[in-house]
């Protein structure tokens, strides 16, 4: 039976656990009950008290005054929200307030999109009778960092900022300090927001309701010609930004409350680091090599140039001569062209993307344990779940938004899970951090399930109903020795075995995993084992479970999605199968090839061998980001044609034959699809810079001249093309997305997917258990005696891999270079000291990287980023690949160091930000 209130003797329906304030909201709309400390993504306070209402057991009897954000509405309650007395209580709040405030409003930046500004109007304050405070006035303004900004004189003392950065974020670098008239906001012990911890995502500046907290952006004047929704171009969180913009410029973001993807929240990348977008160093014309030198030409001029290259090479070496790699940071129907143009007007397989380097693992193991190579379930399910599992990732800095929200649950002390060889933040927090050995996931993985199967904690009846091959996996699991394998991890056998039951015992558990699992030898096995954990505890198909990867960059899902690898067409069908190249001739009028093609790997040694002749880079810069820098360079130099589609000079740039300059994601309209499979609207807020071309337009410039009729890049008219050959996206329409997009599978009559594999419904049949046994990586058994230690790489937050666009923010100022990770008693016995730089040599070639001792890595055991091109890490890096989907191995590279003679120097090019 329903439960009634009254608001002003009015009878309505009331949810549960709903608070006055949100059902007087619900009802009444959002501006009659005024708040200062409330927040939509922050939890009922009550400091503020502005928000008091009257509340009555009966119909006009006596009333108790109550604050309404933080107190449960109680049913046949009688609520009078503007009482006389409740609206002199409210103004007499202001008025205080108001005291110990500046009244610059007319010059203050938040002037008319102040809240205090806006109670105060509302409650009726037209002058203050108290007399002015002193406490707040006289304190000095910080403008230390590069982007966080505070004036202490307009703090009101909501602790908004506060909460906001403890609930949000998790960081808890803001406290309020002093008692009575000394309250005050402090940043860690009474530091500058430089000085402090603070990790810059700005939900503070976002949640306060005056400017005591702000950025150099000024995001909340409103001072603005328009404000444009759209979606980050930095990882597979995909957060939805809010970019406000002056005279056709994009001034300053900030984040939707109402965005199911980040709430309000985003990390600096996605608020603060935009401004590469109009940085001086952009390509603006076309360039075509000519006697060794990049000279500028027109867009006819390279059209005709590169036409003219690709049909003689196709007519003197034919169409598998030519590659192309398209980019996870274009949109999907930027990607989709791009396969497109390989496959209908080139004629050839060889079409990849940097999936390859990254997930390509992730994508083949769970196709072939769950039929689909996504995402089972979404963030959102962690309000759901009672264990998480972190495999091989470390979300707080790659995936900053969806980290936080990890944070938080592990920091309520629920059970958590780490797997990896770095003490990572989220290690710090997590119940069980199990600190293996570079390249022993599938050890480790194994004496887990080895664990859940002896401790009789395997989910029989979901095994018998919805998998296969369980009796052959139980077995071989069972062959295992424990000992060895956790010699080999370097884990012990009972913490493993902890945690195994953790994860099994849990009602609900999650898993996450990076990269830490795909970039190895056997990064597909060890995606394969997670999935097998999830098949063996039955959490696959509802709330609060699931296999979930951490997807790299922005649209990497959807970049798989579009047909960007060669044995798969756009929407995962097979390249390779006689009747489904009859349908794709049917689409796309042309005859289509369903050879074998070329993944990148395979491209490189194609060249060198002289095989390849041209190349197409669709904003990939495989110089940098690709493993064995000197053999990519050997590549780019060996072709005939290389075109590159760019924003900026990267190091692949510089051995072009013809450069188009693209378009960034501020420029142009189109989707992403993030990791949890959300189609979402990317909606052009800004004109490309003069010279250059959305990435989507150039591609279909060239089909033309090629001769393939293709109408003109617009995301409206892409999306009805794709939907008509990508069966799960055969109900996405661009007018239907919305603020929130949908998750694929989206059906015909528009409806989309949360969770796949409902009631063991696998895309395949049944779930399939695969058993693996380990294998030590080759770069290991063939360098391990003269390379004795294991060097793994991994990203910071302020950079997004080779940081080509945060070097050109401010970000270039809070983190300056790349470091070496290295164990105190691996630095004494080098007689390395903090600081020092160290020679690291690989049997590649040699870097020199400035060391940081830290317990963070185990002795044997070094960690590094490439966010800075001077660096050129990739050069000691190896060629090993996974077995299955040839995803480099990053993770595991044998090196030995020695303390470092020279000093290594950075170039000019290091700080690449406008001063």
């Amino acid at each position: 039976m329903s439960k009634i209130a009254y608001i002003d003797n009015e009878a309505y329906e009331i949810n549960d656990g709903e608070t006055i304030l949100a059902f007087v909201k619900r009802i009444k709309g959002e501006n009659l009950v005024p708040t200062l400390c409330d927040a939509p993504n922050l939890d009922p306070f009550g400091a503020c008290r502005v928000c008091s209402v009257d509340v009555a057991l009966v119909q006009d009897g006596p009333v108790k005054t109550q604050a309404s954000c933080h107190t449960p509405v109680m049913a046949n309650s009688y609520i009078y929200p503007s009482s006389d007395r409740v609206q002199k209580l409210r103004k007499n709040i202001v008025e205080l307030v108001l005291t110990d405030h500046p009244l610059d409003c007319l010059t203050c930046e938040v002037n008319n999109n102040c809240e205090l500004q806006t109670v105060a109007a509302q409650v009726g304050v037209r002058d203050v009778r108290y007399p002015a405070g002193k406490n707040h006035l006289d304190r000095k303004k910080d403008k230390s960092h590069p982007y966080m900004t505070s004036d202490m004189s307009k703090c009101i003392n909501c602790a908004r900022c506060v909460r906001a950065c403890d609930e949000v974020q998790g960081q808890f670098v803001l406290s309020m300090a002093g008692r009575g008239f000394d309250s005050h906001i402090v940043k860690g012990m009474e530091t500058s927001f430089m000085e402090s911890d603070c990790v810059s995502c700005g939900a503070c500046a976002q949640a306060c309701p005056t400017s005591a907290i702000s950025d150099v952006f000024e995001s909340k004047s409103i001072a603005v010609d328009e404000k444009v929704k759209t979606i980050c171009t930095y990882c597979g969180v995909g957060c939805q930004l809010e970019v406000a913009k002056v005279n056709g410029k994009v001034k300053s973001i900030q984040a939707p409350y109402n965005s199911a993807v980040n709430q309000g929240h985003t990390c600096l990348k996605g608020r603060f680091a935009f401004s590469f977008y109009k940085h001086p160093d952009r390509i603006k014309t076309p360039l075509i090599r000519k006697n060794g030198v990049l000279e500028p030409a027109t867009w006819d001029e390279a059209y005709d140039f590169i036409a003219d290259k690709l049909t003689n090479i196709l007519k003197e070496h034919g169409p598998d001569s030519v590659a192309g790699i398209s980019s996870a940071r274009c949109t999907n129907e930027e990607n989709y062209l791009m396969q497109k143009f390989i496959r209908a007007v080139v004629g050839t397989n060889n079409i990849d993307c940097c999936a390859r380097v990254c997930h390509s693992p992730t994508a083949l193991g769970m196709q072939r344990s769950f039929g689909t190579g996504a995402a089972t379930n979404s963030v959102v399910d962690l309000k759901y779940t009672d264990c998480i599992m972190i495999i091989g990732a470390n979300p707080t800095d790659a995936h900053p938004v969806t980290g936080a929200k990890l944070k938080q649950f592990a920091m309520k002390g629920k059970p958590s899970i780490v797997i990896d060889p770095r003490r990572t933040e989220m290690a710090r927090y997590a119940t069980y951090h199990l600190q293996l050995r570079p390249g022993t996931n599938v050890a480790l993985l194994n004496m887990m399930l080895y664990y859940i199967i002896t401790e009789d904690l395997a989910d029989k009846a979901f095994i018998e109903a919805s998998t296969e091959g369980y009796e052959e996996f139980c077995e071989n699991i069972l062959k295992l020795n424990m000992d060895e394998l956790s010699a080999l991890t370097g884990v012990d056998k009972n913490l493993v075995k902890a945690a195994a039951v953790a994860y099994a015992s849990a009602p609900n558990a999650m898993s996450f995993h990076g990269l830490g699992v795909t970039e190895h030898s056997q990064g597909s096995f060890t995606v394969m084992q997670i999935s097998d954990l999830a098949l063996i505890t039955g959490n696959i198909g509802r709330r609060g479970v699931g296999v979930n990867p951490l997807r790299g960059q922005n649209n990497v899902q959807g970049a798989a999605d579009m047909g960007c690898q060669p044995h798969q067409g756009a929407g995962y069908l097979d390249a390779y199968d006689p009747e489904i190249n009859k349908k794709y001739e049917a689409f796309y009028n042309t005859k289509i090839p369903f050879g074998k093609g070329l993944k990148i790997p395979e491209m490189f040694e194609a060249s060198i061998e002289g095989k390849l002749k041209a190349m197409w880079l669709l904003g990939e810069d495989v110089v940098q980001t690709d493993p064995n820098t000197n053999k990519v360079i050997a590549a780019m130099q060996n072709l005939e044609l290389l075109v590159v589609q760019e924003l900026f000079m990267t190091e692949t740039a510089k051995y072009a034959t013809v450069i188009l300059p693209g378009a960034s994601f501020l420029e142009k309209s189109g989707t992403f699809t993030n990791a949890e499979r959300r189609i979402q609207k990317v909606q052009k807020v800004v004109e490309p810079l003069p010279g250059t071309k959305a990435d989507g337009q150039i591609i279909v410039d060239i089909m033309n001249r090629m001769g393939y009729p293709q109408a003109d890049y617009d995301a409206n008219e892409m999306l009805k093309e794709i939907s008509q050959i990508v069966p799960f996206f055969a109900g996405v329409k661009w007018h239907e997305l919305g603020d929130n997009g949908k998750q694929w599978p989206v059906k015909a009559d528009g409806s989309d997917t949360e969770i796949l594999h409902i009631n063991g419904a696998f895309n395949r049949g049944k779930g399939k258990f695969h058993y693996f046994d380990w294998k030590e990586s080759g770069e290991i058994t063939k360098n391990g005696k003269e390379y004795p230690y294991i060097i793994t790489t991994n990203r910071e937050l302020e950079h997004y891999n080779s940081g080509t666009m945060t070097r050109r923010t401010g970000n270039v100022h809070i983190l300056t270079e790349d470091v070496l990770l290295i164990n105190p008693a691996d630095a004494e016995k080098h007689f390395i000291h903090e600081g020092d730089f160290v020679c690291v040599e690989s049997p590649r070639g040699k870097v020199d990287i400035k060391a940081r001792i830290t317990d963070q890595v185990k002795s044997g055991v070094l960690s590094t980023t490439f966010h800075f091109p001077e660096l050129m890490l990739n050069i000691i890096t190896s060629d090993e690949h996974d077995s299955e989907a040839l995803c480099p191995e990053y993770k595991v590279v044998a090196v030995n160091i020695r303390k470092s003679k020279g000093q290594h120097k950075f170039s000019k090019e290091t700080n690449l930000v406008q001063s």
